[in-house]
């Protein structure tokens, strides 16, 4: 089953946290899908992969773009893998029927929005009942990610973490 992991920003907002995460993929040699919940989320994100950090660069595109299977991550607010990527993210309470076409999902979510944690929390249920290996991660006082909690198919984010 796939892995999916649960990022509770707290102390980061997604255009600060994305980035970070993305790094970690690409130096893994991973290709990623972004999922946003807009065009204009997706716009946004573009912009910030570009412009994040003076230092870095994270090679990207999107359906403007084209040519999918040279981007080593895919922006989108469609439900596809056209980069034959292994790590889905999802933000803005995106989500795919396809997470088991991938090797790790990363739901990303708004800590500070009751909503967003709301729904983030009946995500893990309905992903705890198809049997995925779950794993919650919350950013620490630095802004750094602390695993609060891995389960194969049990727990969750309980009402205390938010």
């Amino acid at each position: 089953m796939t892995e999916i992991r649960f990022y509770h920003l707290v102390r980061k907002s997604l255009d600060q946290a994305l980035p970070e995460l993305l790094e970690k993929c690409r130096e893994r040699g991973w290709r990623a899908v972004v999922m946003a919940g807009s065009e204009d989320r997706v716009e946004s994100l573009v912009q910030t992969l570009w412009t994040y950090s003076e230092r870095s660069f994270l090679p990207h595109g999107g359906a403007k773009d084209g040519e999918a299977t040279r981007q080593p991550i895919w922006l989108t607010v469609q439900d596809e893998n056209p980069n034959g990527a292994t790590v889905l993210f999802l933000t803005d309470g995106a989500n795919s029927a396809r997470i088991t076409d991938y090797n790790l999902v990363c739901d990303l979510f708004d800590g500070n929005d009751t909503e967003a944690v709301a729904q983030a929390r009946e995500r893990w249920k309905h992903c705890q009942q198809a049997g995925h290996t779950l794993a919650y991660w919350q950013q620490g006082e630095a802004g750094n990610w602390q695993e609060k909690r891995r389960v194969e198919g049990g727990g969750g984010p309980s009402e205390a973490d938010a």
